[in-house]
């Protein structure tokens, strides 16, 4: 079957692996997600995964702790993710790495571009936890950065809505999805789709960004044959 891309990053929020939960990680709901990302690498795409740690802490959320020791944490928390990730797609038959930006030799294997892009082509899903392995710096932009340094031609950000509004449609029935956007749109209105250190690297970089639901993991296979869903963002 026909794809319109061949090198992917999907960036997959904490929150998403957490279900109706709302904290920490619910397999069920983990493993949907794992076999809509096996299905979109069946299709024949190379496919990096960089994970948020939402689901267990955010830096914001550690007022009382410094804010550097506090994005600390929030990193430890993506590699928890990382780790439960890769070990639903092992079991459901798929080739994984799991990589970090900080190194944690007994877990994972430390964060090296070439080595990256050679495990995609080898056909393996690499799965990219510790975020830029720096404070100050969100999972978006560790998005941006990682799919620059890979060569990816897209990211797909998995959200818990089906794209982007001019505001929040949980709180106002007249929001008005975009089907497309420029990131100096995105800049300009402060639209949520990511922060603007992430969405000024992709507008520099010449990096669309496609913004879809998660909650049917098949729409990644939908987003890579093409079909039209979610917000793309792209200059």
């Amino acid at each position: 079957m026909e794809i319109c891309y061949r090198r992917i990053l999907l960036k997959l929020s904490g929150e998403a692996l957490a279900g109706g939960k709302g904290f920490g990680i619910d397999l069920d709901t983990t493993r949907r997600i794992c076999e809509g990302v096996r299905d979109a690498h069946a299709l024949g795409a190379e496919v990096a995964v960089v994970v948020g740690g939402g689901n267990f802490w955010r830096g914001r959320d550690g007022a009382a702790i410094e804010r550097t020791r506090s994005d600390q944490i929030g990193m430890l928390a993506t590699v928890m993710n990382a780790l439960a990730v890769a070990d639903m797609l092992e079991q459901l038959d798929t080739s994984v790495r799991v990589q970090t930006a900080i190194t944690m030799q007994a877990i994972a294997e430390p964060y090296i571009r070439n080595r990256a892009i050679r495990h995609m082509q080898k056909g393996r899903i690499v799965v990219l936890g510790c975020g830029t392995g720096n404070p100050y710096f969100s999972t978006d932009t560790a998005a941006a950065l990682r799919a620059a340094e890979i060569n990816a031609e897209i990211i797909f950000k998995a959200t818990m809505v089906d794209g982007v509004y001019n505001k929040d449609p949980k709180q106002y029935g007249d929001a008005v999805k975009y089907k497309t956007l420029t990131f100096s749109e995105v800049l300009n209105q402060n639209l949520k789709v990511m922060d603007s250190t992430a969405a000024t690297m992709c507008r520099d970089n010449n990096l669309p960004i496609l913004v879809f639901d998660i909650s049917d993991p098949q729409n990644i296979s939908r987003a890579l044959r093409g079909e039209e869903i979610g917000t793309l963002v792209q200059e």
